[in-house]
């Protein structure tokens, strides 16, 4: 079964005020046994401007999320299988990872 991992992730202002809200797709797995509760292990996610990416400079720690629904759609063939991580806010001028490549 292929799945594919995703997660919702708010942006704000320094004041906390909504920016936007993106649907972040971390990419897909195969053959793995998820259930809501699981914990998946990425990269943490900072923003690049107002791009949400990995934010893998050095001393970074893994983010560890739980997964929180997950979403079989059998309306489509093949069907496909979506896990949702839960949900991130990140804050303009905090999460910044600056210019990376």
């Amino acid at each position: 079964m292929r799945c594919t991992v995703c997660q919702w992730v708010k942006i704000v202002d320094m004041n906390n005020e909504a920016m936007s809200e993106q649907l972040f797709n971390h990419g897909e797995v195969a053959g793995a046994a998820l259930s809501v509760g699981a914990t998946v292990v990425t990269h943490s996610l900072g923003l690049k401007k107002f791009e949400i990416v990995y934010d893998s400079r050095e001393g970074i720690e893994p983010a560890r999320s739980k997964i929180v629904d997950i979403e079989v759609d059998m309306l489509n063939e093949p069907s496909t299988t979506r896990v949702y991580l839960e949900p991130q806010v990140l804050i303009l001028g905090q999460h910044d990872v600056g210019e990376t490549e």
